[in-house]
């Protein structure tokens, strides 16, 4: 396993995390005896950082990896979780219509939050806690900020970070060039290439770290899907909903054609797609999703050293495709 330093904070944690939204059983059933034993065998194989959140199941992700950390005794493990913002009465949020990060995050509901993780996770002190999803007012009304410094006194969290929306890592770069936070989480991938124009740079300007999600686009990148795997997934899978309509169609075009350009290079879309997500240097971290010791051992297989192919790089340029399928 290799590692990296995770911004100014001097952690030194494993270029691959664990990403535990599929713990909490919104992409199909899952077993907790499973899950324990998948972050344990991560854990034995080097993995020292996880990222969860409340709204991972409504706390059920955090349970479940609290249970795991009670049981390990073998090293530092960071954990990051994230604060869900309040929601409207439609149960949504539209970004467009810009919410204000008051309404979103007030003092009284960031602390209920905080202390119902820290009981799920067995823990008395939260490496980082990160805001779910960030609003470009919180750049100036700097409560949600007072409200964590005050926590951070308090010995309840550790470090703080934000987590942006899947397709706006614009959004975070004021935050990145101000170095509000120690860290900025954001969907990079093959398709989603945005963050390394602007973002990337930025963060690395003030030491703020980046955590990057969904390297492998929801398991489209994997390269494994075929006509019917939309047909295989539970009905109460989140991503029956997310391909529904021609998106798979269009998605699995896509992939192959990705699958033709990398071929020469990797052995598989799938290596070619987690090596991409780490080979900027300003990545501290990337949290592929992984349901069972077979997947630890996939993603831990490219943590090697060995670096993207640069000419690669530059041929993926004209396969970014900025889509939003969570809605």
């Amino acid at each position: 396993m290799e590692y990296r330093t995770f911004g100014r904070s001097g952690w030194k944690v494993s270029e691959i995390g664990f990403g535990g939204w599929q713990l909490g059983g919104t992409w199909g059933k899952v077993d907790d005896k499973n899950s324990i034993e998948t972050l344990l065998y991560a854990f034995e194989n080097g993995v020292n950082f996880v990222d969860t959140a409340f709204a991972y199941g409504n706390g059920h992700s955090e349970k479940v990896i609290g249970k795991a950390l009670d049981q390990w005794s073998s090293g530092k493990i960071y954990v990051a979780t994230k604060i869900t913002p309040i929601m409207n009465k439609s149960k949504s949020l539209n970004l467009d219509n810009n919410p204000s990060i008051k309404d979103c995050y007030p003092s009284w509901y960031i602390r209920e939050i905080i202390e119902g993780s820290l009981k799920r996770l067995g823990t008395e002190r939260l490496d980082l806690i990160q805001l779910h999803l960030w609003f470009e007012d919180g750049i100036t009304n700097l409560e949600w900020l007072n409200t964590l410094t005050i926590l951070k006194k308090e010995g309840k969290i550790d470090k703080i970070g934000v987590s942006l929306a899947d397709i706006r890592p614009e959004q975070g770069l004021e935050l990145a060039k101000k170095g509000l936070v120690d860290s900025i989480q954001v969907l990079f991938n093959m398709f989603e290439q945005e963050p390394a124009d602007l973002l990337f740079p930025e963060s690395s300007k003030t030491g703020t770290a980046i955590i990057t999600r969904v390297p492998l686009d929801s398991g489209a990148l994997t390269g494994t899907w075929t006509d019917n795997t939309i047909m295989e997934w539970d009905k109460n899978d989140k991503r029956r909903l997310m391909y529904r309509d021609n998106r798979f169609k269009e998605t699995l075009q896509r992939v192959e054609d990705l699958k033709k350009l990398c071929n020469p290079y990797y052995p598989t879309l799938a290596e070619a797609a987690l090596r991409y997500s780490l080979y900027r240097k300003e990545v501290a971290v990337v949290i592929p999703g992984m349901r069972n010791k077979r997947e630890v051992d996939l993603n831990l297989a490219i943590s090697d050293g060995k670096k993207f192919d640069s000419e690669l790089v530059e041929m993926l340029r004209p396969y970014r495709w900025k889509h939003e399928f969570y809605n």
